[in-house]
């Protein structure tokens, strides 16, 4: 079955308020449970503030902080499996609505790993 990355477009800047951040919570282990329970569920996790992100490039050298600037970054990810886009695309509408936030859906290139 394909499967496809689900990644969080998270706003640079402060978190939501406590209570708000309490309701996402629980709506992504909600969403989680039902992406176990649907057998659909690889792999998600959460991500640090851009801040703590080091760039490697091909000459050796190393940066602190994202790659490049912008006014928001990735601030988490799903690995799931879905029969087809239409599939992958539901699961990102309920990650938008349990996160409140944009989600990007694309798929995994069908090919042998190198």
């Amino acid at each position: 079955m394909p499967q496809y990355l689900l990644s969080i477009y998270q706003p640079d800047g402060p978190s939501p308020d406590a209570e708000t951040m309490t309701q996402i919570a629980a709506d992504l282990h909600q969403l989680n449970e039902e992406l176990r329970e649907s057998g659909s569920w690889v792999f998600t996790g959460g991500l640090h503030a851009p801040g703590t992100a080091t760039v490697v490039r091909a000459d050796g050298m190393f940066t602190d902080g994202p790659y490049v600037e912008g006014k928001e970054h990735i601030g988490g990810i799903w690995v799931i499996t879905a029969p087809d886009l239409d599939a992958a695309l539901s699961w990102g509408r309920k990650a938008a609505a349990a996160t409140t936030l944009p989600i990007e859906v694309r798929p995994f290139q069908d090919v042998e790993p190198f």
